[in-house]
């Protein structure tokens, strides 16, 4: 009798040998079987299928795709891509489980949210809950999204997004009273003024510690540009112990897991080209409550090819995000910063990275800008962290930086994070000169961040694009306007074609 039963059971349960592909999807959770597969049969499983695939306490929803035949996989096997695999932690050959995926009840409250109804607290934990548990599609997050866009979020969405994205993730508290950070909006390629800000703060005896991103489809991240010069993939017992030590620290986020939620819904936003007021605030506000601040001063640059196109823009973004951070205690700083060209001469991790260094260690040739901008920035970090008085910041910043204690403390930062690195050099640069006489009348920001794209940044982290000119500036007829570098001479013939076809990255007016 008990025989039977378990027959009868196992017959009701059919497992699979699960097998690892190598697929490399992004962050999609995709399982792949065959069309003749039982499972597929009995359950009803067509391509696209939303599948629940399960081993123990383990499981992942996934997107089915079905092949015919052949030997890639057999009729007892399901194949996982790797973002599937990792979750899972399986072996190869290990019995999975796949069935129907189970009903997503918070969608309902997205198909509310695209007709116009406006959502409240409890809707928005429960899709963001939904979305971090991997049970959301692509398609799924793209109507969530968009919905946020057709109908702006309101303050009190707004906030209620915010909080939902901080509580499924991490969140770190600091034994002081204290805590600042910095954020940029965005949009300005070599804007990398970061690790000189937290130096400068750090050295003056405020904690900061500082979680930044990797590039999604820019140039760099501070994360990219970062790890040029020293190890970022810190977990939170190292994150603290560098901060307890030194003060400060440039982390990548996503190893810390704060906000998780955000990581994706940065990645569609940017195939969907959509970057809504609400989710925007949700996002920057949702890091800085979970990494533990206290204050943060936004950097919101402003220009005709920045992400914040006008200073109108930029004062009502500034005032939603001070009403919004102050609903979680957070008080937040921002500051309207020129956004017309790029920030330094680097863009691309490792070009930038060498700004970086040469503005810590008063080099000669270093970009003052860049030097300008982040003791600016810098500066009303230490103002509203109580360290100087109100207009003093800037002045203390620049003493910092000028008389060797910012580099003393990005010296120490970087070995308290596994060492100091050394930027990696191009091995292939090409100028591109100026067409005729005349004086540089406008930079495209968006363009040059394409062609350091397409150069292989950041991924190859020595590529992007070294400015030679900047906005005002007088040139000669063939004199170089910028140089392209690339590690492999296919990515610099990618990048220049680019350049030839474009038009006018850098237009010069006789």
């Amino acid at each position: 009798m008990t025989a039977a039963l378990e027959r009868t059971d196992a017959l009701a349960q059919p497992m699979l040998r699960a097998k690892r592909l190598g697929l490399h999807t992004q962050h999609q959770a995709v399982v792949i079987m065959r069309t003749d597969c039982h499972v597929c049969r009995s359950e009803g499983l067509a391509a696209r299928s939303q599948v629940l695939v399960s081993t123990g306490n383990r499981e992942v929803q996934a997107t089915l795709f079905q092949i015919e035949g052949g030997e890639l996989i057999a009729l007892d096997e399901v194949a996982l891509s790797e973002t599937a695999w990792t979750i899972l932690g399986i072996a190869d050959g290990e019995a999975v489980k796949v069935t129907h995926a189970p009903a997503i009840e918070s969608l309902a409250s997205v198909r509310r949210r695209i007709y116009g109804n406006r959502l409240d607290a409890s809707a928005f934990a429960a899709i963001v809950k939904d979305i971090v548990a991997g049970r959301y599609t692509d398609v799924h997050l793209a109507a969530f999204l968009t919905a946020g866009a057709a109908l702006p979020l309101d303050e009190q969405e707004t906030a209620d997004l915010t909080g939902a994205m901080v509580e499924v993730g991490e969140r770190m508290r600091w034994d002081a009273p204290i805590v600042v950070d910095k954020h940029c909006i965005g949009g300005l390629p070599g804007n990398r003024t970061t690790p000189i800000i937290v130096a400068i703060v750090a050295a003056q005896g405020l904690i900061m510690p500082k979680t930044s991103s990797r590039a999604i489809t820019s140039p760099a991240g501070t994360a990219d540009t970062m790890e040029t010069l020293a190890p970022v993939d810190l977990d939170i017992a190292t994150l603290r112990r560098v901060v307890e030590a030194e003060g400060g620290c440039i982390a990548w986020g996503g190893a810390v897991h704060l906000s998780p939620a955000d990581d994706i819904f940065v990645r569609v936003e940017r195939e969907l080209d959509v970057d809504t007021e609400g989710q925007l605030i949700a996002s920057v506000l949702s890091k800085k409550i979970s990494a533990g601040s206290t204050h943060v001063v936004i950097d919101i640059p402003v220009g005709p090819t920045a992400k914040v196109r006008s200073e109108e823009l930029a004062g009502h973004l500034a005032e939603r995000m001070g009403a919004v951070a102050a609903r979680f205690g957070l008080t937040a700083i921002c500051l309207q910063t020129d956004g017309s060209q790029p920030v330094g001469r680097g863009i691309g991790p490792a070009l930038e990275a060498l700004d970086v260094l040469a503005v810590l260690q008063n080099a000669g040739d270093a970009p003052d800008d860049l030097r300008r901008r982040a003791a600016t920035l810098a500066g009303a970090a230490l103002e509203i962290g109580g360290k100087v008085a109100t207009g003093e910041g800037t002045r203390l910043a620049l003493e910092t930086l000028s008389d060797g204690r910012a580099w003393a403390k990005f010296e120490a930062i970087c070995e308290a994070q596994g060492g100091m690195r050394t930027p990696p050099t191009a091995s292939n640069v090409h100028p591109l000169v100026a067409p005729h006489a005349g004086r540089i009348v406008h930079i495209d920001n968006r363009k040059l961040a394409r062609l350091a794209k397409l150069a292989g940044a950041p991924e190859a982290k020595a590529a992007g694009v070294r400015m030679d000119v900047r906005l005002g500036n007088e040139i000669d007829k063939g004199q170089p306007m910028l140089h392209v570098h690339a590690e492999t001479r296919a990515e610099l013939a990618y990048a220049l074609e680019y350049a030839a076809r474009s038009g006018d990255i850098v237009k010069v007016e006789a």
